[in-house]
């Protein structure tokens, strides 16, 4: 699993801070036949890793794509605040004002993600058993925090 876990996040990582290093963006097919490979490499992973009875397939599998499909939202309000610091790092224009403001921006995705993660819960409990629920949520971090930390990793620090 580790090693599935590595190649998704590096994908996953490359792909969201690549506008910090390059200069042409990748086409928007480019960017979502990659985004659809890292999609069905993330759902390989927890299908490989939950050992779900059929009727807890029924039940999880809605949860999970619904859960995936907020992921996704918060997933593209960050590629955008990453872009946008990517052109101010670029251009050398970052200010006190545009810091503040990207900070802001990262607390309202991680809020808005925090709560995300919440509404998951009940969810998941109403699907799957205890231990079950709790194991998706370990799966579902390790990938977050390989992500995280790629993007940490590749990002440079205001100047």
């Amino acid at each position: 699993m580790k090693k599935a876990l590595a190649i998704t996040s590096l994908a996953l990582g490359i792909i969201l801070a690549a506008p910090v290093y390059a200069a042409d963006q990748p086409t928007n097919e480019q960017a979502q036949a990659a985004l659809d490979k890292i999609k069905a490499d993330k759902k390989y992973i927890v299908s490989q890793n939950m050992t779900l009875t059929d009727a807890e397939s029924k039940a999880f599998w809605p949860v999970y794509e619904e859960y995936q499909d907020g992921l996704y939202k918060i997933n593209q309000r960050m590629v955008g605040m990453i872009q946008e610091y990517a052109d101010l790092y670029r251009n050398n224009t970052m200010t006190d004002d545009k810091a503040d403001k990207l900070i802001e921006q990262l607390l309202a995705i991680e809020t808005d993600e925090l709560a995300l993660k919440k509404s998951l819960v009940p969810k998941l409990e109403k699907a799957l058993p205890g231990q079950k629920a709790a194991r998706y949520m370990q799966i579902e971090n390790k990938l977050r925090a390989l992500v995280k930390f790629e993007l940490a990793d590749k990002i440079p620090l205001v100047k």
